[in-house]
């Protein structure tokens, strides 16, 4: 247990940002599983002439110090959109770290409640972010090996301070490592043809040019998942600000070739299915720094080799096709392309449990399993 005062202090400078994004680094320093995020891309979420998010959102990051040194961070964020969907009157906490300490990580969470309710909310709840396109949802289970690029690392004693400072779970989430079969099942390649022949799809077919095939399928794409997601637990739906900011930012770093895509008889996006080689490792060994050479080993991660291992950013499908086998042509071509590169093995990202048409498809990869659980808590204020 720590010794000396707490006091909980907004973010105010950008000075200030660059400490609170630089805290998570310092925590986790030689541990061989965390992922650290860039300290830029932490900076930029919470600058909002770089956060489109800002347009339904309003945030406040706060560090706690304890003698001037600092022990915590958390942002208080509240998406007015989600509030206004979900009919609720949630102020969020995400980019939550803490010593083992519950002095500090109640001080935290006093901190964002406080914040809320002088915004007129009633319910904290977290680690969520602005939308979920960022981080959420805390590891329970799963400490022992390396994270992803999308999900937060946290250490063991994190849900235990939840659980000690009256917070409960009101959402739980699991990822798994699929092992991909090579060659694709038969009953999957007949079913993935037999489905595309009698709905009359397609698969999208890219040309040369990013650029074109980002106004062609980028903002469809995006369109879709709002529509698929629309239902699952908290989501946020993608304002068209986002989307112009996420096609400009992240479309460079897509392979063509793990990009799936499943097109009606009028071309429009049904289905859809996006992959990538894992750049977890190379992040990790960034620091959160780009310079000198995290932007070389970022790179070099994104050419997929043999060994690499895929990441499995999403998956949607349009409501309508939801129990129409669609999900077997996009099972089918995940992967037949993976297969083609040499890749054995992904992890999906969070999945929520009671998501049981999600969790179906992996019973077409044997030898898959859950490897990590994580959840979001909740209390009133």
């Amino acid at each position: 247990m720590s010794v000396g005062e707490i006091s909980v202090v907004p973010v105010r400078t950008r000075r200030e940002l660059r400490r609170f994004a630089r805290f998570n680094i310092r925590l986790y320093k030689g541990n061989q599983y965390s992922v650290p995020d860039l300290i830029s891309d932490t900076v930029q979420s919470f600058t909002p002439s770089g956060n489109a998010a800002y347009e339904f959102c309003e945030a406040q990051p706060f560090m706690a110090l304890m003698d001037g040194r600092i022990v915590g961070r958390v942002a208080a964020i509240i998406n007015h959109k989600a509030n206004e969907v979900w009919q609720v009157r949630t102020v969020r906490f995400g980019w939550i770290d803490f010593i083992d300490d519950t002095r500090v990580s109640g001080a935290l969470l006093n901190a964002v409640a406080e914040w809320g309710k002088e915004r007129g909310m009633d319910r904290l709840e977290g680690p969520f972010g602005f939308t979920d396109f960022d981080p959420e949802g805390m590891l329970t289970q799963g400490f022992d090996r390396l994270g992803t690029m999308a999900t937060i690392y946290n250490y063991p004693y994190y849900p235990e301070h939840m659980e000690k400072l009256g917070l409960e779970p009101s959402a739980k989430w699991v990822e798994w490592l699929v092992r991909f079969p090579n060659p694709v099942p038969e009953k999957i390649q007949r079913l993935s043809k037999a489905v595309m022949e009698r709905y009359k799809l397609h698969l999208a077919v890219y040309g040369s040019s990013k650029s074109n095939e980002a106004g062609k399928y980028a903002y469809k794409l995006f369109r879709l998942v709002n529509e698929a997601y629309a239902p699952l637990y908290g989501y946020s739906a993608f304002s068209e600000k986002q989307i112009d900011l996420f096609v400009k930012r992240y479309l460079y770093m897509l392979d063509r070739r793990l990009v799936t895509i499943v097109l009606d008889s009028n071309d429009d996006v049904v289905a859809c299915a996006l992959t990538m080689p894992s750049i977890a490792q190379a992040l990790h060994k960034c620091q959160g720094r780009l310079f000198p050479f995290g932007w070389w080993r970022i790179l070099s991660a994104l050419r997929p080799k043999s060994s690499s291992l895929i990441e499995m950013l999403f998956v949607a499908v349009k409501p309508e096709y939801q129990d129409k086998g669609v999900l077997a042509i996009l099972t089918n071509n995940v992967t037949s392309k993976i297969n083609s590169i040499g890749c054995v093995y992904g992890e999906s990202n969070p999945e929520l449990e009671t998501n049981v048409r999600m969790q179906s498809l992996w019973n077409y990869f044997p030898g898959s399993e859950i490897v990590r659980h994580r959840a979001v808590y909740y209390k009133n204020i």
